[in-house]
Parts: structure tokens; C-alpha cells; sequence
């Protein structure tokens, strides 16, 4: 899907480089420099993760700062990073799923709309939301259970979690104590909110950056006509910049959103199978009273902070490293000379 070489708001039209197709990507290229380029882009914001983590599960509500100090202050810097090696091995195969799902989906539902007489706008956020709300469930199979060993490492020590050797140390005792379906604790949750979360900010993406367009092409059409000419072909500098504040928008929407959900799901996969009596943990239900009765029902926006800078970062990397990681994956790059 592309987002069209104009939008009919703007005097003038603005040239920008077709989409890459998920047929024109060289698949092993992709799959390999995918995997070294998003460890990166993952191991530069864990501690954000980390510091979410903590502040959703705390009885008490903690400032990110504070938080941040209070790790540092008793396990190093090392604390911020608690669980990464398993976050890291698990996020390879993960990420190799979503970003299969996420093309071939977009590119098999944009074909389709557009055939079907939907105008390209519409089709683009559609296709958009299809492939995110595809990739998020198809990577939750892999994720869940790296996010519930992972996550017991970020905060244990804190509200009366277990402390683990190493990520496998955790693998072993949950399997033990809870079984397989301890591994898959919040499942149905992470789906009900990583789902809606991902078709929300692709969706989101897609129309925010088709306004960030619309807005420059207005720009540009007041400024003269030379000008017009040549700033309303702009070149991969800017179009990069034009989708890290697409995505940083779409991210702090998506974030604002989801948090209740995902402070929720955090809760269900750190605290113990022995808490509150229950083997297998505490229901949801009881999570939401637990939340609510600690802080009311604002508790549930804990880890708000962290989660909007994460993930509007996150957005803002992942989208650029992504868009960049296909144009390098192309299989004919000369269409990519800026």
C-alpha cells in the first residue's frame, strides 16, 4: 500500500518513494539484519520497560524518577536491565512473526479494499489496523511466555515475587510450581490488549502521517513556486523525520488508551501462584479490586509515564528502523536513491 504519491488537500503534489511490498523484500536479508537492528533498538529502551514494570506493580504509587533512583540505589545499573537476556532471546523469533504477519496481512487486505472500491485513504488505515491487530496476536504466542518469565525478573525482590538465579532458573520454577499454563498466564489479556493496542497505532500511524503530509504540502504551497517545486519532493532525510513524528503521535495515543489494560496483564503474569490463597494466581476481577482498593481507580493509569515515553520512542525507532531495515531488504535498492 502506498500512501500516494498526493494528497488533493495540498495545491501541489508531494513525490514521495512507493511502499515496499512484502514480494520485493529479500527475506533473509530482512529476517537477519531485522534481528540485530531491533536487539538494538530493544536493549536501548529495557530500562523503560523495567521501570513500568515495577511501577505497575507497586502497592504504592512511586514517581518514575524516584523509582528509577530507588533501583539504581540498591541493584546498580545492572537493575535496570534485570531480565534482558531472556527479553532479548525471546524477541527474535517474536519479531521475525510480526513483521511476517504484518506485511503479508497489509498487503493482502490493502489489495483486497482497494479492489472492492475503497478509496485509498480509507484503505491504508484499514489495512493498517488488519496487519497490526495479525502481527500482535501471532507474536503473543512466542511473547507471552518470554514477557511472563521476563517480567518476574524485573521486579523480583518487590510486593513479595520470588527471586530467580536467571531467566531459566524462572522457566523452571513456574512450569513447576503452575505448570504450562503458567507460562501463558495473561494470554487472553495480553492479546485483549497488545491486539487493539497494535491495530490502534498502526491505524492511528496511517492517518497521522498522511496529516503531517497534508500540512507540509499546505506549507510549501504558500511559499512560491520554485520553491514548491522542489521542497514538495522531499528526500529520504524527510521522509524519515515525517514518520518518526507520525509514529510518536500514534504512540501516545495507543498508550493513553491501552494503560489500564496492560497494568492489568502486568499484574496477572508477576504476582505469585500462591497469592491471595489462590493456586494460579489472582483473577482479573480480583486484580481490579486489588488496583482500585490501593489507589483507586487511577491506579490503573500507574505506569503511565513510563509507558507513554516508552512507547512513543519505541514507536519512533521502531517505525524508522523498520521503514530503513526494508529499504535495505529491497530487492532492487536502485528505486531507493534519495
Amino acid at each position: 500500500m502506498s500512501l500516494g504519491a498526493a494528497e488533493e488537500e495540498s495545491s501541489q503534489e508531494i513525490q514521495l518513494p512507493a511502499d515496499i511490498d512484502w514480494k520485493m523484500l529479500d527475506k533473509s536479508k530482512f529476517f537477519f539484519l531485522g534481528a540485530a537492528l531491533f536487539s538494538g533498538v530493544s536493549a536501548s529502551l529495557y530500562p523503560v520497560v523495567v521501570l513500568k514494570s515495577r511501577q505497575q506493580v507497586a502497592q504504592a504509587h512511586l514517581s518514575c524518577f524516584k523509582t528509577a533512583f530507588s533501583v539504581v540505589k540498591h541493584e546498580g545499573i545492572r537493575g535496570l536491565y534485570r531480565g534482558f537476556g531472556t527479553s532479548l532471546m525471546g524477541t527474535i523469533p517474536a519479531r521475525a512473526l510480526y513483521m511476517t504477519a504484518l506485511e503479508v496481512t497489509k498487503s493482502n487486505v490493502g489489495t483486497a479494499t482497494v479492489r472492492l472500491g475503497v478509496p485509498e485513504p480509507s484503505a491504508a488505515a484499514i489495512a493498517s489496523a488488519a496487519a497490526g491487530l495479525s502481527a500482535a496476536v501471532t507474536a503473543q504466542l512466542v511473547w507471552t511466555p518470554v514477557d511472563v518469565v521476563s517480567q518476574r525478573l524485573m521486579v523480583q525482590g518487590t510486593h513479595g515475587s520470588c527471586k530467580y538465579l536467571n531467566g531459566i532458573d524462572a522457566f523452571k520454577r513456574i512450569l513447576k510450581t503452575d505448570g504450562p499454563k503458567g507460562l501463558y498466564r495473561g494470554f487472553g489479556f495480553s492479546i485483549l490488549t497488545y491486539a487493539p493496542s497494535n491495530a490502534l497505532w498502526w491505524a492511528s500511524y496511517s492517518v497521522t502521517q498522511r496529516l503531517v503530509w497534508n500540512g507540509y504540502g499546505c506549507y510549501f504551497s504558500k511559499t512560491g513556486e520554485d520553491r514548491i517545486n522542489s521542497s514538495l519532493r522531499p528526500n529520504s532525510k524527510t521522509v524519515m523525520m515525517v514518520q518518526g513524528v507520525s509514529a510518536a503521535m500514534a504512540g501516545g495515543v495507543s498508550a493513553l488508551i491501552t494503560t489500564p489494560l496492560d497494568t492489568i496483564k502486568t499484574r496477572l503474569q508477576v504476582l505469585d501462584g500462591d497469592e491471595n490463597g489462590r493456586r494460579g494466581g489472582p483473577t482479573v476481577a480480583q486484580t481490579v479490586r486489588n488496583l482500585v482498593r490501593e489507589g483507586g481507580w487511577m491506579a490503573c493509569y500507574r505506569g503511565l509515564g513510563p509507558r507513554w515515553a516508552s512507547m512513543s520512542m519505541s514507536a519512533t525507532t521502531m517505525i524508522t528502523t523498520y521503514e530503513f531495515l526494508k529499504r535495505l531488504s529491497t530487492k532492487n535498492q536502485e528505486n531507493w536513491a534519495s
